[in-house]
């Protein structure tokens, strides 16, 4: 089972076990990780579930949709290595993924 690291914006680090299969908002969500909102529910309809991707983990979590990269348009404090996490399917290779939430979400 990959294990999925959420950093939040004041640096606590919280690892989980999560679902091959699963998004990285779904772990989220299951395992109450603060600053993951999913108001949508993982529609890639808004940006509440915003993350930053370590930059070691870019490559192996791709880029983001049109679609998304138009919903991070709504995000807060978007950098190069935002993605939204309802979009990011976990995958055995995704082992130790790094990701930290925004101090706040849109």
């Amino acid at each position: 089972m990959p294990k999925i690291n959420f950093i939040d914006a004041s640096g606590e680090t919280r690892t989980v076990d999560a679902e091959a299969g699963a998004t990285v908002m779904e772990a989220a969500i299951r395992n109450n990780i603060p600053g993951i909102e999913a108001e949508c529910g993982g529609a890639c309809a808004c940006a509440t579930c915003h993350v930053y991707v370590d930059e070691a983990w870019r490559a192996k979590t791709g880029e983001p949709s049109p679609m998304e990269e138009d919903m991070l348009d709504f995000g807060y404090d978007v950098r190069p290595n935002s993605r939204l996490s309802c979009q990011i399917k976990i995958t055995d290779e995704l082992d130790g993924l790094v990701v930290t939430t925004p101090d706040k979400q849109a």
